[in-house]
């Protein structure tokens, strides 16, 4: 999961838990809205420090030189 995907399981929850005003027996809609909104802001947290963690790596390169001595 990114970025992206955090973003879309806020929007989701977003609108399961501030727009949709229908009854479903046995699910509480408001309450998957909630929790997607949780899920998409842990998964926008990961997806941040993920990100930050790769661009603070470095990358060398070793080089071997030999001369030849006959």
């Amino acid at each position: 999961m990114g970025i992206g995907a955090g973003i879309a399981l806020l929007v989701i929850g977003a609108i399961l838990s501030f727009a949709v005003r229908d009854n479903v027996p046995g699910v509480d809609l408001v309450m998957v809205g909630y929790i997607c909104m949780g899920a998409g802001v842990i998964a926008l947290i990961l997806g941040l420090i993920m990100n930050t963690q790769a661009t603070r790596t470095k990358h060398t390169n070793v080089v071997e030189h030999r001369d030849d001595v006959a």
